[in-house]
C-alpha cells in the first residue's frame, strides 16, 4: 500500500478506537455497556445489525463464494433477510416487552423466565462456545486481507495482529461504541464497493466480453447450487435470529418495540440483496482477475492453486487508487472488528450475566467484562490459527448454536407451559450431535449438514419429554 493510504488507515483506526474510549467513559453500568442505556434508533440498530450478523467475515467468505460458483452464492443471505423478517413478525412482540419489564441484558436470561436457572446457565455456555467460535471467524476475515493486502505477512501473523488490534478495541467499547461505528464504516464500505470498487473491477477486468471468456456460463447463473446446499444454509442461518446473543442485545437496545421491528426490516433488506450480490459480483470479478493472471505477481498465476477468500482482496488492491484504497481497507478491517466486538461482548455478557450472575447496577461489573472479554478473545485467537476456512468455521460456530438452542426457543414462543426438562435435555443433545458430527467428519446422508441431524435429535428430545412431563 502506499504511504498516502498507510497513514489514512492509522488515522482511521484511531479515530474508531477514539469512539470506543468517548462512550467507555460514559458507562456506568453493565445496562451501558451490553444494551445502550435502550435508547437508539431503528437505523443505527439497522446498520449495527446487519453489520454483525454480514460483518467482514461474511463479506470474504461470500467473496470466496462468487469465487468458486458465481451469483448463485448470493442465497445463502437470502436466508438472512428470512431470518429478520419472520422474527421481526414472531419473536420481537413477544421478547421486547419481557426486556423491558425484566431489564434483560442477554438472550439467557429469556430461558431464566420461561424455564428455569439450569436451562439459563447451559444456554449461556452454549452460547459463549458458539460467539468463540464466530469472533475467531472475525479474526480470521481479517488476518486473510491483511495477508492480501501486505504480501509479507504471514497468516498467522496476520492473525495475531488482529487479534490484539480486535481485543484492544473491544475490551474499551461498549453496545453504543459498536452501534455507532458499525453506522460509520457500514457507509463507507457499501458506497466505497457498490459505487467504487465494482465499476472499478468491471472497467479493470475488460467487461462483459471477459467475463464470458474466462468464466464457464454457469458463474452468471441463479441456479447453480444444489437444492441440499440450500436447505443447508436454511437450517443453519435463519435460526441464528432466534438464538443469536448480539441481536438480542440489539433487540433490547432500541428504544420501543415499533423501533426494533423497522429495524429487523432494514437488516433484512441490506442482507439481501444489496450486500449479497456486492461481495458475490467482487468475489465474480476477482475470479476473472485471476484467470487473467493479475494476481501472478502475488504467487497466483492461472491455474495455481489459490485460496478462493483472497481473490477479493486481491481484487481490491489492484483497481483501487491511492487515498481510496486506504479508506477502503480501514473500513473493511473495520467492520471485521465491529462483527468481533459485538460477537466477544455477546460470549462475555453470557459469561458474566448468565453464569456468573454478577450485579448490574454497578461500574466494578464493567472491569469484569472487560477482564472476561480479555480471556474470550485470547481464546477465540489461538482457534483462529487452527482454522483456514473463514465461512466454514462461521457456519460451525452457527451450527452449534442452534442445534442447541432453537428447539428449546420455538417450545416457549408456541406453547403454553414448555418444560424446563425437555429444554435442557434437548439443549444437551441437539449441541453434542451437531458438535460430534462436525468433529468426526463423519459422511452424512445426502449431503445435509450436521446441523441439520442436531436438531432433529434436539426436537425428538423436546417432544418426547415434553408429552411425558404432561402425562
Amino acid at each position: 500500500m502506499h504511504i498516502i493510504d498507510i497513514s489514512i488507515f492509522i488515522i482511521y483506526m484511531l479515530s474508531m478506537l477514539g469512539v470506543g474510549i468517548y462512550f467507555l467513559k460514559r458507562n456506568k453500568s453493565q445496562e451501558d455497556y451490553y444494551v445502550g442505556g435502550r435508547e437508539m434508533t431503528s437505523l443505527h440498530i439497522g446498520l449495527s445489525v446487519v453489520a454483525t450478523d454480514v460483518g467482514g467475515g461474511f463479506s470474504i467468505g461470500l467473496g470466496g463464494l462468487g469465487f468458486l460458483i458465481g451469483l448463485s452464492g448470493s442465497w445463502m443471505l437470502f436466508t438472512g433477510i428470512i431470518g429478520a423478517w419472520i422474527s421481526a413478525i414472531f419473536l420481537i412482540p413477544m421478547i421486547y416487552p419481557l426486556a423491558r419489564k425484566h431489564n434483560f441484558l442477554s438472550f439467557p436470561e429469556v430461558f431464566n423466565h420461561f424455564y428455569d436457572r439450569k436451562v439459563a446457565v447451559l444456554a449461556g455456555i452454549i452460547s459463549s462456545i458458539g460467539y468463540v467460535g464466530f469472533t475467531s471467524s472475525q479474526v480470521l476475515a481479517g488476518a486473510k486481507l491483511a495477508a492480501a493486502t501486505f504480501p509479507s505477512i504471514t497468516i498467522v501473523d496476520a492473525v495475531l495482529l488482529m487479534g490484539v488490534v480486535v481485543i484492544g478495541y473491544t475490551v474499551l467499547g461498549g453496545l453504543k461504541a459498536v452501534i455507532y461505528t458499525d453506522t460509520i464504516q457500514w457507509i463507507i464500505l457499501m458506497v466505497g464497493l457498490i459505487l467504487i470498487g465494482i465499476p472499478l473491477g468491471f472497467i479493470r477486468v475488460g467487461g462483459w466480453e471477459a467475463i464470458r471468456i474466462y468464466l464457464p456460463a454457469h458463474f452468471l447463473s441463479m441456479t447453480n447450487i444444489s437444492f441440499v446446499q440450500i436447505i443447508n444454509w436454511l437450517i443453519t442461518i435463519v435460526p441464528i435470529w432466534f438464538v443469536g446473543m448480539t441481536l438480542y442485545q440489539r433487540i433490547y437496545a432500541s428504544k420501543d418495540q415499533k423501533t426494533a421491528k423497522k429495524a429487523w426490516f432494514i437488516a433484512g433488506l441490506f442482507e439481501w440483496p444489496i450486500m449479497a450480490f456486492m461481495g458475490i459480483v467482487l468475489g465474480l470479478l476477482g475470479r476473472v482477475a485471476f484467470e487473467q493472471g493479475l494476481f501472478t505477481e502475488f504467487g497466483y498465476a492461472p491455474g495455481s492453486a489459490i485460496d478462493p477468500e483472497i481473490g477479493l482482496p486481491l481484487l481490491l488492491t489492484h483497481i483501487f487508487p491511492v487515498g481510496l484504497m486506504g479508506l477502503l481497507m480501514s473500513s473493511y478491517f473495520s467492520a471485521i472488528m465491529s462483527t468481533a466486538d459485538s460477537c466477544l461482548m455477546a460470549a462475555s455478557g453470557n459469561f458474566i450475566t448468565d453464569i456468573l450472575r454478577l450485579s448490574k447496577q454497578n461500574t466494578r461489573s464493567i472491569r469484569y467484562s472487560q477482564l472476561a472479554t480479555l480471556v474470550i478473545g485470547i481464546l477465540a485467537i489461538l482457534l483462529a490459527t487452527k482454522m483456514q476456512n473463514v465461512l466454514d468455521l462461521m457456519l460451525y460456530s452457527y451450527a452449534f448454536m442452534v442445534s442447541g438452542l432453537f428447539v428449546p426457543v420455538l417450545g416457549f414462543m408456541f406453547l403454553k407451559n414448555p418444560s424446563a426438562k425437555a429444554a435442557l435435555y434437548a439443549m444437551l443433545f441437539g449441541g453434542a450431535t451437531t458438535l460430534f458430527l462436525i468433529l468426526t467428519a463423519i459422511a452424512l446422508p445426502f449431503g445435509l449438514d450436521a446441523n441439520f441431524f442436531g436438531i432433529t435429535i434436539s426436537a425428538l428430545i423436546f417432544v418426547s419429554i415434553q408429552t411425558l412431563s404432561k402425562r
